[in-house]
């Protein structure tokens, strides 16, 4: 039986919560009843206020008030006026760490997985570790993360530089 990850797994430095969420299940139950689950092929992290691609680099903001709080909520933000964001709160409180759900299994790109997920703003601040509509499950460990630098964050000076992107 698949068990859901406990806080302690999301209260890390992101630099061990975002490489380990690969191969995780991501599951999801729709308002329709049904529970769908994805394996998590990709990820990046995002380090605190000093990481300048960070939401947290310009501050707490109402947006960004929840990637300062501990690890195992959901941060969702809005772009382009159409894409749900999903991220991971990671880290102890204050810490103002976050991962990106970039691909889950048959779905590529952040934007992609926030329309498969049905996400919206009520997702925000949700607990992945007592939700009933998303959560995270232990799979078996995988044997080759491939790293890079992140995407779209060109404006970031040397934060640009950063290997911090996971995926299968």
């Amino acid at each position: 039986m698949a068990v859901r990850l406990p806080a302690q797994f999301f209260l890390r430095d992101v630099l061990d919560v975002a490489p380990e969420l690969i191969g995780k299940m991501l599951v999801r139950r729709f308002d329709d009843g049904r529970i769908e689950k994805y394996r998590i092929t990709e990820t990046e992290a995002y380090r605190g206020i000093e990481d300048l691609a960070c939401h947290a680099s310009k501050g707490r903001t109402p947006r960004t008030q929840i990637i300062f709080q501990e690890g195992g909520k959901v941060y969702v933000y809005l772009i382009y006026g159409m894409h749900w964001m999903l991220n991971f709160v990671a880290g102890k409180e204050n810490e103002a760490f976050a991962v990106l759900i970039r691909g889950i299994e048959g779905f590529s790109g952040p934007g992609r997985v926030g329309r498969e997920l049905e996400l919206d703003r009520s997702f925000y601040g949700e607990s992945l570790i007592d939700s009933s509509r998303i959560w995270v499950e232990n799979a078996d460990p995988i044997s080759k993360i491939h790293t890079s630098k992140r995407i779209g964050v060109e404006y970031s000076g040397e934060w640009k530089e950063k290997m911090w992107r996971f995926y299968l």
